[in-house]
């Protein structure tokens, strides 16, 4: 399995986040659906989870996801 074929491991921070491991997407953390590196906008610092979109992200927050 390529790079581009894996998720890649993530350090989120406040205002980006860090490769730990190469690949081309992360799984939101509520819907399990690949989100690419660079469509990535939205994750928890605190939980260092990523989310889909907005309402996916807001569902975790308020503990419905």
């Amino acid at each position: 399995m390529n790079t581009a074929d894996r998720p890649a491991m993530l350090f989120y921070q406040a205002n980006g986040f860090r490769v730990l491991s190469p690949g081309s997407h992360v799984l939101c953390a509520v819907s399990g659906e690949p989100v690419p590196l660079e469509a990535l906008r939205y994750w928890s610092v605190d939980r260092q989870e990523a989310y889909a979109n907005a309402a996916l992200a807001t569902r975790r927050l308020l503990g419905e996801g």
